[in-house]
């Protein structure tokens, strides 16, 4: 959900893409787990009305144990890349404009 949108997340073989999330169902989780690349929002540190925190967003890629996750979505308020990417497990990287992953 997006607040009360429904939102599409969407999982082609094992490869997750899931923007725009508040919140996710116990039943539409269980389709993302197994998935080897995960790409979530992740807007700022502080609350939001419709999109998980920085923190909720790591907590969410711990639950779903993906090899590689990607934070999108995120907010200038989250801080520098440099300085973020050194809280995260490292699994777990900041997204940016022109990146490219190979999903095979």
């Amino acid at each position: 959900m997006h607040l009360k949108l429904p939102i599409f997340g969407f999982r082609i073989g094992d490869f997750t893409y899931i923007t725009d999330m508040k919140s996710i169902s116990a039943e539409e989780k269980e389709k993302v787990k197994g998935t080897k690349v995960l790409v979530v929002n992740a807007l700022r540190r502080e609350e939001h009305v419709s999109h998980i925190t920085f923190d909720e967003a790591i907590a969410f890629a711990e639950e779903i144990k993906p090899e590689k996750a990607y934070f999108t979505h995120i907010s200038h308020q989250l801080g520098l890349h440099d300085e973020v990417m050194q809280e995260l497990p490292p699994y777990i990287e900041l997204a940016y404009d022109g990146l490219k992953i190979d999903v095979v």
